[in-house]
């Protein structure tokens, strides 16, 4: 094992074990790191001061850009902007750390910065194709009470799939002792924040429906006891590709196609914000950090007041 990767996996341990990131965040970026390792093999560095600035500005170039096949290594495509700016970034902050233990003597990638990346706008999709989405479980069957309940918590709160998968029963219990609904839902989200986000009466519905008629069926299915609210059909814990299938197959059969893992969130975002709802209050419904991220569903409400004003307005062509 060279030096630059012992230097990578003492980041990637680092990162995970004293900041406590996800398994899923630090294999992104062990994916990005190792890429960063074929670089540096390839260009002959065998130890992390010799890395000069210039190699890590030809590393962003060389993901941009793409690279041909090699002896024992197959064409690789050129990456999205965003691919490469998460790259840059990993790689910033491995140096980062390794000059913050002492491991170098200067960080030659502080004055590489990340690709601009073109401002996304979420994609939202209309309320009559949500609710579209809503109808399609069967809530005679113990699996389809639980995809409503799924799916009516997606769009209700606008949580995350994985936030609501995480949900034990004794988080939505006190929802159904609440009768002025004054009590909220609990949600952590990324970085461990929580928030508290107000459940509709449509959701405590889904809630009561699975809790009564749905979940003891397939509870009964577990080898052994889970407090996971959400269960997939062996009685353990629903997962988040298997969440993300229930709404990918309902979007399907809905005539509602291409959606994202996040498409009911930014409806639920979009659908608030042109229903009269403040930024401020959307943003910590979402639990974004800055509001700058909120904002982006601004532009999609603008756009749809633009085009029903093309439409309507006798003055507007």
């Amino acid at each position: 094992m060279t030096a630059p990767d012992r230097a990578v996996r003492a980041y990637l341990d680092h990162l995970a074990v004293e900041r406590g990131m996800s398994g899923h965040t630090v294999a992104a970026y062990r994916r990005d790191l190792n890429r960063y390792l074929e670089h540096l093999a390839e260009a002959g560095v065998s130890d992390v001061d010799q890395v000069t600035t210039e190699q890590v500005a030809s590393f962003a170039v060389r993901l941009s850009q793409g690279s041909p096949a090699r002896a024992e290594q197959p064409a690789r495509p050129p990456l999205a902007a965003s691919s490469v700016a998460r790259a840059v970034v990993a790689v910033r902050s491995l140096h980062k750390f390794l000059l913050a233990e002492g491991d170098t003597g200067a960080d030659p990638a502080a004055q590489v910065q990340p690709p601009s990346q073109a401002k996304r706008l979420p994609k939202a999709i209309g309320v009559e194709q949500v609710q579209a989405i809503l109808d399609v479980p069967d809530t005679t069957t113990p699996a389809g009470l639980r995809d409503a309940l799924l799916l009516e918590l997606l769009y209700g709160t606008g949580a995350r799939i994985s936030e609501l998968c995480s949900l034990d029963v004794d988080d939505v219990s006190g929802l159904l002792d609440d009768p002025d609904q004054e009590q909220g839902l609990r949600l952590i989200g990324k970085g461990d924040k929580e928030r508290i986000v107000p459940v509709g009466s449509f959701a405590r519905s889904a809630i009561a429906a699975w809790l009564t008629r749905g979940r003891p069926v397939l509870a009964d299915k577990a080898r052994t006891a889970t407090p996971a609210l959400l269960l997939n059909s062996r009685g353990a814990r629903l997962s988040r590709q298997s969440a993300w299938n229930i709404l990918t197959a309902a979007a399907e059969t809905a005539g509602v196609p291409h959606l994202s893992p996040h498409t009911l969130r930014h409806s639920f975002a979009t659908h608030m914000l042109d229903g009269g709802a403040d930024v401020r209050v959307v943003q910590e419904l979402l639990g974004h950090a800055s509001v700058t991220t909120t904002q982006l569903y601004t532009l999609v409400t603008v756009d749809r007041l633009r085009e029903a004003y093309l439409v309507a307005h006798p003055r507007a062509r």
